[in-house]
């Protein structure tokens, strides 16, 4: 018995040929990309994950194998044999690698007929994303979905191959764990075997990659599912891939130097790409001093500029009640921004207010004045000191954010980024790096009325500050670090807490009391009284890296099966309701509940 390819076997992918293969008998199998009929002989565009072939059936060469051809539409999967020939003169293609050959079909077996796809399968298409979504089988045939998904698993390699190198296990950690408070809401799995208790998935392995350095493992990573259930947008989903690194006896800078080696082993192999180390690095305080934010895209200036002591005792009001209330008073300076229009102004006057900013005054700087509603409430001491601090001169924009100092750093750092592409000041070609550290180690929760980790609650403060984490918990800083390319946080972590009282601490500072953490986290505790040595880490948002490294603009782009921003999955309807069988068997009720519109 025979199967469906006979004695056929692919000798080539399609698009493996060249000039120097003519005159040699080959076997290729892929689908039908588009067929064209010239006057009796047929020619079809076959396509397989390399790239395209044309290959030819000729009424002249077999007669038999020609009417076959006839049958043939997009889609359907061939597999022919033939002779490769040289293309004739002016119908060769320069811009693919096959393009100056074709193949003389002898011989075609159709292994599969198809429907006709809901949209064509290739690049430049106009369909909807859900669609798209929808028959992701189809949108992964196209050349640059096919692209992108192999340069992930090239980076997936380059980046095991870095850090085998460097003496580090890849190890395994649990799915089915405990809830611990991770910064998200986790998704919870029912036990049937357990009545009315939950396992919870993973948002991070943060717990157990610990629990490996004192174990004695030493370097450990990871390249490992996680899941937080959180709203979507473009460069998240439910579902994520991080790179897991945690290494014993180290301080910032060993995690930091295997991070920058890492990466430019990564991008030398994929772009081939000589990154320039070591990376720039910025403080918390910096970063969003300078830029609003504490992922500052550093490939372009329009830098924040403070001017709280400038006008706090100006006529503005508006500017100096904001500096005695304690707020701050900042300012961007958009060069050559004088010609932007009074609805220019509006509309990013509405863009500040998605930040929470009440406002946004301006200023026009013309050669014969200050073009403003608000000029006139400055002195000229006033005038001439911004002019100095702001290099104020004719044809510039100066924009103005006076309120709290998070609702003016987040707003006109959101803005900096919206002028930056608006204003073409961005060389997409650059990758820029920096390290940003010495984090806050907490913040204020306004509705919990509580100090909550900024990062997660076994990061370390530094020594020096541990006499404030009862006194003054919100100067505290860390020992983390977070990397940021480009204005995308690819990787954050820290040097972590391996003392048990510091560990307690931190858990009190939290307002925990002990029942509630010995409850959460009495493992960890115990561990830690156990030996263990100085540790830290880092863990890199992968599917974010891999966008970048792709040049696109969407996760959903560079993983094969993703979810929509709703959490579901269009293909296979997911998540769906369980049967009454399944739910007696977990001791579960579903309670139907109206949800807001």
């Amino acid at each position: 018995m025979t199967d469906i390819l006979g004695e056929m076997r692919r000798t080539h992918h399609c698009y493996e040929l060249g000039a120097e293969d003519i005159g040699r008998q080959v076997v290729l199998m892929g689908w039908v990309q588009r067929r064209r009929d010239h006057g009796g002989v047929i020619f079809v565009d076959l396509r397989d994950r390399e790239g395209i072939t044309q290959v030819v059936f000729n009424p002249e060469i077999d007669q038999k194998v020609h009417e076959k051809a006839h049958a043939l539409r997009s889609e359907y999967v061939l597999a022919v044999r033939g002779s490769v020939a040289p293309r004739p003169e002016g119908m060769i293609n320069p811009n693919i690698k096959t393009g100056h050959i074709e193949v003389i079909v002898s011989e075609i077996r159709i292994l599969n007929n198809a429907q006709t796809p809901p949209f064509m399968i290739e690049d430049r298409i106009d369909v909807s994303e859900n669609i798209r979504l929808k028959y992701r089988y189809l949108d992964l045939r196209r050349p640059s979905i096919q692209k992108n998904i192999i340069i992930r698993y090239k980076a997936s390699a380059a980046v095991r191959n870095y850090l085998n190198d460097k003496g580090f296990l890849d190890l395994e950690t649990p799915v089915l764990t405990k809830s611990t408070p991770e910064g998200a809401r986790d998704y919870l799995v029912p036990s049937r075997v357990n009545p009315g208790q939950f396992y919870a998935l993973p948002q991070s392995p943060q717990l157990f990659k610990q629990l490996f350095m004192i174990s004695g493992f030493d370097r450990y990573y990871q390249i490992v599912r996680c899941f937080r259930d959180e709203d979507l947008r473009a460069d998240r989903q439910p579902e994520f891939t991080q790179i897991d690194i945690e290494m014993s006896f180290v301080g910032e800078e060993d995690i930091m130097n295997i991070s920058e080696g890492m990466l430019q082993h990564v991008f030398k192999e994929i772009m081939g790409k000589e990154l320039n180390l070591p990376f720039q690095r910025l403080t918390y305080d910096e970063a969003v001093s300078r830029y609003g934010l504490d992922k500052p895209d550093i490939r372009f200036g329009l830098e924040l500029k403070d001017l709280s002591d400038i006008v706090e005792n100006s006529g503005f009001k508006v500017f100096s009640g904001v500096v005695k209330k304690g707020g701050v008073v900042k300012a961007i300076n958009v060069k050559g921004g004088i010609n932007f229009s009074r609805k220019e102004l509006d509309d990013m006057t509405d863009f500040v207010s998605i930040y929470r900013a009440k406002g946004m005054a301006w200023i026009k700087v013309k050669e014969d004045g200050w073009q403003s509603p608000i000029a006139k409430f400055f002195s000229d001491k006033e005038k001439q000191a911004m002019i100095e601090r702001l290099d104020m001169e004719p044809g510039d924009l100066i924009v103005f954010g006076a309120d709290m100092p998070k609702i003016v750093n987040e707003s006109l750092g959101h803005l900096r980024n919206h002028l930056g592409k608006k204003l073409d000041l961005i060389n997409e070609d650059e990758y820029a790096f920096t390290w940003v550290t010495h984090f806050p180690m907490f913040e204020y929760d306004e509705t919990e009325k509580r100090c909550q980790a900024l990062h997660h609650p076994f990061t370390a403060p530094f020594e020096d500050d541990y006499d404030k984490l009862e006194s003054d918990p919100l100067n505290v800083k860390s020992r983390a670090y977070d990397i940021v390319l480009n204005g995308f946080e690819i990787g954050g972590g820290s040097i972590r807490i391996h003392q048990m009282e510091i560990q307690k601490k931190i858990f009190a500072a939290l307002g925990m009391d002990t029942s509630e953490y010995e409850e959460k986290f009495g493992f960890l505790l115990t561990a830690l009284e156990s030996g263990a040595p100085p540790h830290g880490g880092i863990a890199f948002g992968f599917d974010r890296l891999v966008m970048l490294l792709c040049r696109e603009s969407s996760i959903r782009d560079i993983i094969a099966f993703p979810k929509t921003q709703k959490a579901s999955c269009l293909m296979t309807n997911a998540p769906s309701e369980a049967s009454k069988a399944q739910l007696d068997e977990l001791a579960l009720k579903i309670r139907k509940i109206k949800l807001e519109e």
